[in-house]
């Protein structure tokens, strides 16, 4: 939730910025990070080839990353633009991320809520 809370300050960062000449867009990644932290936990349990590292200085053949060192990042789209004074800001993809992201954050308060809901029949149950 404080991901999607920071993409919908980016993007409306990026809105209020659309008419700012050579202002370039900004976006949150997060997934691809989360996605790689969990492929390598996997890949370090399921190692198939054990290796052994008689000195501190060898390079691991798996390194697992920590789910929770993983961290949302901020890039700025310096590639591409949109306008002739440099400005790179499409409304129309604003609008769209908009949406996508206040339908990940109601879909995330439902499951929160859910999830609080089975928490508490739980606890009450005798």
């Amino acid at each position: 939730m404080d991901v999607e809370m920071q993409r919908r300050k980016v993007i409306s960062d990026n809105i209020a910025n659309a008419d700012t000449p050579h202002f370039k867009r900004s976006e949150v990644s997060f997934e691809a990070s989360l996605r790689r932290a969990m492929d390598s936990e996997k890949a370090v349990k399921a190692e198939n080839f054990p290796a052994k590292m008689t000195e501190g200085r060898h390079i691991p053949f798996f390194k697992e990353i920590p789910i929770h060192s993983v961290r949302p990042r901020m890039h700025v789209d310096y590639l591409t633009s949109m306008r002739n004074d440099g400005n790179n800001v499409d409304m129309e993809r604003e609008v769209q991320d908009t949406l996508k992201n206040q339908l990940r954050y109601q879909a995330l308060t439902q499951l929160l809520t859910h999830n609080n809901r089975t928490m508490n029949l739980v606890l009450r149950a005798p």
